[in-house]
């Protein structure tokens, strides 16, 4: 990689860096403002007097300014340390681990099942676009876009519920094989809202690249329309790649609605149950370990622009 790229990368980085730290602040302050009481959330509906209140706001330094408490967490988080759930009373890197593999595998599934529908489904748009598979890929892709996911969900229990109840509709199963039954259906949901984005790319950029000279000089040489269309995807697949992983994003607000609808206990549900409690150390440290990924893959997508497209880097080598 040359050093114009370097350097990019590394301005990229830096911005990242800035953008998680005003994330930080923002999200403390919208939960620190925000209406309730954690200590009145823990107690319940028990009866407590004011000495068990205060020792209660002591223990998890409720009673400090907000400064103070942000700096506090701000100091643990750069030392890896995340702090602890006011609501599960466990440490916050215990909660987070424990969901991790359930709600990192339901993202998986849904990306590949995505990518694996889609692309081809794109291919074959472009090569016939205006014929009835066309259409209907691109009224498929509409439907997509347009359904939330939880209306996706529903729609998927209602028929595998009640209807074709070939699938389970609810929990992560006993392990194995049977996790990846039960991850289908919420997979499926998820897919479906990323896989018509990714349709829409690949139609796109195919489009563009049979309309160059090079496909038809190519054609003119007697090439095999198979051979061409390889031609051509290879060239596409550099927006449909870094297209597809800044799409991993979309999967974040996917999956708090789909673990939502469908009772998994991944990290969706760990922080819309956060969020309600007010427990603001699981709230600050997820959103800022997601939002770590989403940079990261941001990064990642430029790292592989570069990577795969030769005049980037020959361009980069002439301004060096």
């Amino acid at each position: 990689m040359t050093w114009p790229a370097v350097r990019l990368l590394s301005i990229r980085v830096l911005g990242a860096v800035a953008v998680l730290l005003a994330l930080s602040v923002l999200i403390f302050a919208l939960l620190y403002l925000a209406p309730g009481d954690v200590v009145k959330n823990l107690l319940g509906n028990r009866p407590s007097s004011p000495e068990a209140v205060n020792a209660i706001r002591a223990q998890y330094h409720l009673d400090e300014s907000a400064v103070q408490q942000y700096l506090r967490w701000l100091g643990g988080f750069l030392h890896g340390d995340l702090g602890e759930s006011v609501r599960l009373q466990v440490p916050v890197s215990e909660a987070i681990s424990q969901r991790l593999g359930l709600t990192a595998l339901l993202c998986a599934m849904a990306f590949v099942l995505s990518v694996l529908v889609a692309v081809p489904l794109g291919v074959i748009s472009a090569v016939r676009a205006g014929g009835w598979i066309d259409r209907s890929a691109s009224g498929l892709a509409v439907i997509g876009l347009s359904a939330p996911t939880f209306a996706i969900g529903l729609l998927l229990l209602l028929v595998f519920a009640y209807v074709i109840p070939v699938l389970p509709v609810y929990g992560v199963g006993d392990g194995g094989l049977d996790t990846i039954r039960h991850l289908t259906l919420p997979a499926i949901s998820l897919a479906l809202g990323l896989g018509a984005i990714v349709v829409k790319l690949t139609r796109a950029a195919m489009l563009r690249e049979l309309d160059t000279d090079y496909v038809t000089a190519a054609r003119a040489r007697g090439l095999s329309e198979a051979t061409v269309l390889r031609i051509a995807l290879r060239n596409a697949a550099i927006p449909i790649t870094t297209g597809a992983g800044l799409l991993l994003t979309f999967l974040v607000g996917g999956t708090v609605l789909a673990e939502a609808t469908f009772a998994l206990p991944g990290l969706g549900t760990l922080l819309r149950d956060s969020v309600l409690f007010k427990d603001i150390a699981v709230v600050q440290s997820l959103t800022l370990l997601v939002a770590c990924v989403i940079m990261a893959i941001s990064l990642l997508a430029d790292s592989a622009y570069l990577l795969l497209d030769p005049r980037v880097r020959e361009h980069g080598r002439r301004d060096s």
